[in-house]
């Protein structure tokens, strides 16, 4: 593939360039190479790539080899990390591919010349070899790609708030059924007494 096209293809969708969208490209070419996958792979869902971070870099990862979180073929696990998995769902092989730990002072050694550390980077990221710019290693998966992705069509609700809850994301917990939110592993807290309404209500749904 012809990176610069990625990369322009990248910065239109993200209004200019920055160094973290080209190791998106740098990695997500180097994670097809290792699995040795194609698009037409992608578009059958054999790829699963699972992001450390979000932003620019996604924005570089999608460029390069078209995962989406619509199709469910692209996800995030928010380690702030420049990071990312790919997956063959298939065979269920695994490589998680980050940039090299020292690959900002490797930068200037590929952009002669140039002292500013961020168009160092801006330069030398699209030319390094992968050897100099990437670590790669294969990994083993914590649960099957079968419990990552879930089933069409599973879906129950929380016995605190509630709500529908699909993909096999709910927490059982004394023989209740809840959602990570009810559960206290969520983002969010509810507040008690938009509670109250809320068991109110499932008691007045009930009757």
């Amino acid at each position: 593939m012809d990176i610069k096209e990625l990369l322009e293809a990248s910065t239109r969708k993200h209004s200019h360039l920055c160094p973290r969208q080209i190791l998106g490209v740098r990695i997500g070419l180097a994670g097809l190479a290792t699995l040795g996958l194609t698009t037409d792979d992608i578009a059958r869902k054999r790829l699963l790539v699972i992001a450390e971070t979000d932003g620019c870099f996604i924005d570089g990862l999608i460029a390069a080899i078209g995962c989406e979180f619509g199709h469910r073929t692209l996800r995030v696990e928010d380690y702030g990390k420049i990071a990312a998995t790919f997956i063959d769902t298939k065979t269920e092989r695994a490589y998680r591919i980050a940039p090299a730990l020292d690959v900002r002072e490797k930068a200037y050694d590929y952009a002669p010349g140039e002292s500013r550390h961020y168009f160092a980077q801006l330069q030398a990221y699209q030319v390094m070899p992968n050897d100099d710019l990437l670590t790669l290693r294969e990994v083993n998966l914590t649960q099957p790609v079968s419990q990552i992705v879930s089933r069409p069509g599973v879906r129950t609700n929380c016995a605190l708030c509630g709500e529908e809850i699909i993909n096999e994301r709910e927490i059982r917990r004394d023989g209740m059924i809840l959602c990570r939110a009810c559960a206290d592993y969520g983002y969010y807290q509810i507040p008690a007494y938009c509670l109250q309404t809320i068991s109110e209500a499932l008691c007045a749904q009930i009757k």
